[in-house]
């Protein structure tokens, strides 16, 4: 049978020649394709397309809607799809939009609603003063947010009050010689996690309960790290940090930094380990098996504990260091150490 004939306007795919028509579209297609790969070349090159500002406002608050309810303190913060903080870059593009469409934006009356979402991004990533700021101005824009946005604004207003008694030795060394008056310094910590925990009560039903609690966890590592870094000034100092780091894993048992705190205790009791090796050399008297080998067990166990759980991200960093500690262990008395 002969071959049908290709129609007019359209293109062969069987190798015959294509109709004048179709070779005009593609020698267009062609032209405009050159022109602006050397446009491209020539001007500035076009923003990554994944931090463009949205099409549209609701797109925006709809992801942050979605996961401000998140229960942060368990889990890690949810990732848009630029796998980047899902309240980071959602208060990226909303400042983005209202740099860019800020005309478009006060025309539909939409200031007040963008500004709430802004604060709902600013608390969760822990600007709670701009947040609670954020908030106020919500309240006098939009009449049917006001309620809630004044709700949120003394909530922010409270965590920023308590977040800047300062608890970390960082923050405590750019005003004042950190203290060695260990009690005093418990005092100062205890009446931060008071508050925190006041407010974690009253918020128990939204989440900002979630917020208190994950700004507790950061009091009381501060308040182990406050111990661990003066320990050997403190009497009885090794056995007090042991304490308070324990009490942190004790504590923060379904925190999502649970593995982190248990590597931290795990650390410690390996930095025991090396320093008794250090004071009590084994080839002396003074080296007593017994206590090396009950540093050398707290130690091997916590590693273990942490390199035993598969999928998570500390597994690796626990198994190194616990062939590390181990390779050490062996070193030191090889004849009495057994794994």
């Amino acid at each position: 049978m002969p071959a049908p004939e290709s129609s007019p306007g359209r293109c062969s795919g069987d190798g015959h020649q294509a109709p004048p028509s179709c070779r005009a579209v593609l020698g267009l297609l062609a032209v405009s394709a050159t022109a602006a790969a050397l446009t491209g070349c020539a001007g500035t090159p076009e923003p990554d397309p994944r931090y463009r500002p949205a099409e549209s406002v609701l797109e925006v608050i709809a992801v942050l809607r979605r996961h401000v309810p998140d229960d942060t303190y368990r889990f890690e913060a949810a990732q848009d799809f630029t796998g980047r903080n899902v309240y980071r870059s959602s208060l990226l593009r909303l400042e983005s939009m209202e740099k860019i469409h800020a005309q478009a934006l006060r025309a539909a009356a939409m200031d007040g609603v963008v500004i709430f979402a802004k604060g709902r991004a600013l608390e969760r990533v822990r600007a709670f003063d701009l947040a609670a700021q954020a908030y106020e101005t919500a309240a006098d824009l939009d009449a049917e947010l006001a309620a809630e946005a004044r709700h949120s604004a003394d909530v922010c207003n409270e965590l920023a009050v308590i977040t800047e008694l300062a608890v970390g030795l960082g923050d405590l060394a750019s005003s004042t010689v950190v203290s060695l008056d260990s009690e005093s310094m418990l005092e100062h910590f205890e009446t931060r996690t008071h508050r925190l925990e006041a407010l974690e009560r009253l918020e128990a039903n939204t989440h900002y309960a979630f917020v208190a609690r994950e700004e507790i966890e950061r009091t009381d590592v501060a308040r182990a790290h406050y111990f661990l870094s003066v320990r050997q000034l403190l009497p009885e100092g090794d056995v007090r940090t042991a304490g308070e780091l324990e009490r942190l894993v004790t504590r923060h048992r379904k925190s999502k930094n649970t593995n982190q705190h248990l590597l931290e205790l795990a650390q410690f009791y390996e930095d025991l380990a090396i320093e008794y090796v250090g004071a009590h050399p084994p080839e002396s008297l003074d080296f007593d098996p017994i206590r090396f080998r009950e540093l050398t067990d707290a130690t091997s166990r916590l590693y273990e504990v942490v390199a035993n759980q598969d999928g998570k991200a500390e597994k690796l960093e626990a198994s190194r260091r616990l062939e590390a500690f181990l390779a050490f262990a062996l070193r030191v008395d090889r004849d009495r150490f057994t794994q």
